[in-house]
């Protein structure tokens, strides 16, 4: 299945914020190496690594709940609505 375009995380823009290959970081991060492993293989400083995995975090976050929302509007309503007083409608 191919993702859309604008649900993806635009590692480019990263790359350009931080001044490194984000791209590699992922790779890294995905095999196991550590932060500080990482730290200390790209010359980078730990707060900075962290803040990228913070961006990063937060664009998955944002990307699944757009996927998320999707899913829903893609759903037609029923048109039953469960209510207090009667539950089994």
């Amino acid at each position: 299945m191919v993702r859309d375009k604008q649900l993806q995380i635009d590692e480019k823009a990263l790359s350009k914020k931080y001044g490194t290959d984000v791209k590699k970081l992922i790779r890294a991060w995905k095999k196991g190496s550590t932060d500080q492993d990482i730290a200390s293989k790209t010359g980078l400083r730990p707060t900075t690594l962290y803040m990228i995995k913070q961006d990063l975090e937060l664009a998955h976050r944002r990307l699944r709940l757009a996927q998320k929302r999707q899913a829903l509007a893609r759903q037609e309503p029923t048109g039953q609505y469960q209510s207090f007083f009667n539950p089994h409608l």
